[in-house]
């Protein structure tokens, strides 16, 4: 039984798909991971994965990048557990992570430590207390790179201080199709916080997926900067949901989301942008009750269907051609 944190549900779910919270940390003793040569960096993990491993009441599984394929490696990009850049180099990093994929840990990437902690809809208090819970048990074993000043040491003073990052992944198909993206970019930067796509700040996207995240980690605590990003994001929420319900109104709309789900249901070669714009589509008629589609079963494909995932599916490397006709097999078959 598949038992993947993204299956669950969780509040404001119709437009908030998930809470991501993460936390970078140094250990004192070592240079920063881009200072480190690669058997510097094993070294450092050895000392992590001993540290951290020893937290008992935390269910860890240990990997070395380097014994995964490139594959392996992107997919998990794509399942937003590593970064794209940390996948896109394997020597001398590693990864920590949960059986159900909620908790990862990146080593050696742009710091030591890369804590993140990810739950279903708007959670950002849960992921916190599960992130900073995580982050105690691992700082009562190691000599964290810290400032009684200025906070906690990153490699990159953007994240000075409290070093954690919180953010949301907001399901914006109305507003996007009312062209309100830049001015809700503009305006949520002068609010200290930033709005990308699925993968950060200067990324496209696709299927109408946007994270909401805080840039201020200096001056400011951890509890306050959730509170931020919190109002932000129910805001955002009710704008999308007021937009939702005037798009709803037209006959064009309808038309769409069914000719989407009819792309879904008989397609023979489905590309991943493509499939992307359909299932948000879906996602939006479902919410809307326009049309009748599983909210697991669609987080499941917006994952499953990503081009690394669905290669590593079926164990070979796929080409464009052959990934596309297998993805659009399998989106058949789910939703007959």
């Amino acid at each position: 039984m598949d038992s993947k944190w993204y299956l669950g549900t969780g509040a404001q779910s119709d437009v908030v798909i998930s809470t991501r919270i993460r936390f970078a940390r140094n250990i004192k003793e070592f240079a920063f991971p881009a200072k480190l040569s690669v058997p510097e960096r094993i070294r450092v993990n050895n000392i992590l994965e001993k540290a951290i491993l020893s937290c008992k009441e935390f269910d860890f599984r240990f990997i070395e990048m380097k014994t995964m394929s490139q594959l392996q490696a992107v997919s998990l990009a794509e399942r937003h557990l590593v970064s794209p850049e940390f996948a896109s180099s394997c020597d001398g990093r590693a990864l920590i992570i949960t059986e159900d994929e909620s908790v990862s840990i990146m080593l050696c990437e742009e710091d030591h430590i890369r804590l993140q902690v990810m739950k279903a809809g708007l959670s950002l208090d849960e992921a916190f207390k599960v992130a900073d819970g995580i982050d105690d048990a691992i700082g009562a074993k190691l000599n964290y790179a810290f400032d009684d000043r200025i906070g906690f040491l990153t490699q990159y003073p953007t994240n000075l201080g409290t070093g954690m990052r919180a953010s949301v992944m907001l399901h914006l198909p109305a507003l996007t199709a009312m062209g309100q993206i830049q001015r809700l970019i503009s305006t949520v930067s002068k609010l200290g916080l930033s709005i990308g796509g699925s993968y950060g700040e200067f990324t496209h996207a696709k299927g109408d997926l946007y994270q909401l995240s805080n840039r201020i980690t200096l001056g400011i605590s951890e509890k306050v900067a959730i509170e931020n990003l919190k109002s932000i994001a129910l805001q955002i929420a009710a704008q999308e949901r007021a937009a939702r319900e005037e798009l709803s109104k037209s006959k064009e709309t309808e038309d769409k989301i069914h000719r989407a789900y009819g792309i879904l249901k008989h397609a023979r070669l489905l590309g991943i942008d493509e499939f992307m714009k359909c299932i948000s589509l879906i996602r939006l008629g479902a919410v809307q009750n326009i049309l009748k589609a599983d909210d697991a079963l669609i987080s499941k494909l917006m994952v499953d269907m990503q081009p690394a995932t669905i290669s590593i599916s079926v164990e070979r490397p796929l080409d464009d051609k052959a990934r596309d006709e297998l993805r659009a097999q399998l989106v058949r078959e789910s939703l007959s």
